[in-house]
């Protein structure tokens, strides 16, 4: 399978993702960051489970239980409680352009762990989308309430998580699968945030919520957590962590949409032109430059010429 697919399935996630930030902004009101992010992935493990048990799929063996419950915790539970407190101080836009630096953080940390060297192409791609980002939603950060600050820093601790989970994911991911890895986690991260909003009386808020809170939350348990992760594990399994991450810069343009349409987040008229620039730099990082054939006859090019940088 293509490379290009992984990275359409990734944009498909962040796309998802968008649709959720929203989704989490509208129901952050009526409870805590906890407590939502206990509901979110307790609805999504109950949807992913089942498809994985149907499907026989490798589960993780071995010492590789211990890594993936790890992993879950850290992306599952501490990444999103930030995510969701993140939310409570600032707009759906806002935070979500925090989260956009996130291919550069993680385009960092595959250097550091030398897993992924960097490349001038895709530097200059991530640039060129979080820089398409910075432009379509230029008119909503003038409009961004007070102390917003606050939650564009939680927001950028929250991205430095999952850049650790987006590249040390990937050993795990090949060898039990994407469906198996992202329900295991997404199930330890689950109970942890199951257990601490039981232990402090955090389902009772339940008690309080209308239609529209628990539309939210089915939402944000069936496509903004189980079918989200499960394409973005797809994706990481198939591409590397920056050609993945570099997708999440989608995720800010598509909460500035929802969250316009559903909460009257103001929106820019430029949303546009930052689109277009997003979408030429994930295409820019997530291919590769022609091989030069200057000089070279077609029968005596080396065969690592074209391989993707």
């Amino acid at each position: 399978m293509s490379e290009s697919t992984a990275v359409l399935a990734a944009v498909l996630s962040s796309a998802l993702g968008g649709g959720a930030a929203a989704a989490t902004r509208f129901a952050i009101s009526s409870t805590d960051p906890v407590t939502l992010a206990a509901f979110r992935f307790g609805v999504g493990f109950v949807f992913l489970l089942p498809v994985a048990l149907l499907r026989n799929s490798r589960w993780p063996t071995g010492r590789d239980w211990v890594g993936v419950s790890l992993l879950g915790l850290l992306f599952f539970a501490v990444f999103f409680v930030l995510y969701n407190l993140s939310l409570t101080y600032t707009t759906a836009a806002r935070g979500t352009l925090a989260l956009s630096t996130l291919p550069l953080l993680t385009m960092v940390v595959a250097a550091l762990f030398r897993i992924e060297p960097l490349t001038r192409r895709k530097s200059a791609g991530v640039l060129i989308a979080m820089g398409g980002v910075a432009v379509s939603l230029a008119t909503g950060l003038t409009d961004a309430p007070a102390g917003a600050w606050r939650g564009d820093f939680v927001m950028l601790v929250g991205a430095l998580c999952m850049a650790l989970y987006n590249v040390w994911s990937r050993p795990f991911i090949t060898r039990s699968g994407p469906l198996p890895f992202t329900t295991a986690g997404m199930g330890a991260g689950a109970a942890c945030l199951v257990l601490i909003t039981w232990w402090n009386d955090g389902f009772v808020v339940a008690n309080r919520f209308g239609t529209a809170q628990w539309a939210a939350i089915i939402y944000l348990g069936a496509f903004g957590s189980a079918l989200t992760f499960y394409l973005w594990g797809f994706a990481l399994e198939r591409t590397t962590p920056t050609r993945v991450a570099n997708t999440i810069t989608v995720n800010p343009v598509m909460a500035a949409i929802v969250a316009a349409i559903l909460l009257g987040e103001p929106l820019g008229a430029n949303l546009m032109i930052g689109m277009t620039a997003v979408f030429a730099g994930i295409w820019i990082a997530s291919t590769h430059a022609k091989p030069q054939s200057i000089g070279l006859e077609p029968n005596r090019r080396k065969a690592g010429d074209g391989k993707l940088s």
